[in-house]
């Protein structure tokens, strides 16, 4: 991420440090609230434009995106590219479409997400485009803190790949314990 964006999330409080438990349910120090800085429109014009940029060649029916997250970033990337933007959202603990949203046999679906960690809630949005006949052409994020490890689609796209150094539920190291933990993400801590 170039210091102009790293800028942008520092000032609008988007990046936080702390301890915080991700939505995966690792444990890290740092944590990026994309919503914080997602606000603003054209800080959401600005990251929006950078990943519709990079699939603006791309052949593209919809933009979906897991809920909760994801939505705003979505809607944004999906209205500069001109697609219908649609949202997944979990019920009784299982991602599905709702609200009466569709995808058609063969629709060319761009998945957009604010934030991978281990990239589950994307590859269960992945699920629910396949199972419904979708073809996925392509994942982009604004943050990727997977240290690469969260491959998701040949043609993934991230603004900024951020190392970030998460810790499994039984491996929090003892500084980190001492902090209260926060849970900002879109899950309550349970």
């Amino acid at each position: 991420m170039t210091d102009k964006n790293i800028n942008i999330f520092k000032e609008t409080g988007a990046l936080l440090d702390g301890h915080f438990v991700l939505t995966s349910g690792r444990h890290s120090a740092t944590y990026f609230q994309c919503a914080k800085v997602l606000q603003h429109p054209h800080h959401l014009s600005h990251f929006a434009e950078i990943i519709m940029n990079f699939f603006k060649k791309t052949e593209i029916d919809a933009v979906i995106s897991p809920a909760l997250g994801g939505i705003v970033i979505g809607t944004e990337v999906g209205r500069q590219l001109g697609v219908k933007t649609i949202f997944a959202e979990r019920q009784n603990g299982i991602m599905t479409l709702r609200r009466g949203f569709e995808i058609n046999e063969g629709e060319k679906i761009l998945v957009v997400e604010d934030v991978i960690t281990t990239g589950g809630s994307v590859k269960e949005v992945m699920n629910v485009v396949e199972n419904h006949g979708g073809n996925i052409i392509g994942v982009g994020v604004v943050v990727d803190r997977s240290n690469g490890k969260a491959k998701l689609h040949e043609n993934q796209f991230a603004v900024t790949a951020q190392e970030a150094v998460s810790f499994a539920p039984n491996e929090v190291p003892k500084e980190l314990e001492q902090i209260p933990m926060e849970k900002p993400g879109s899950r309550s801590l349970k």
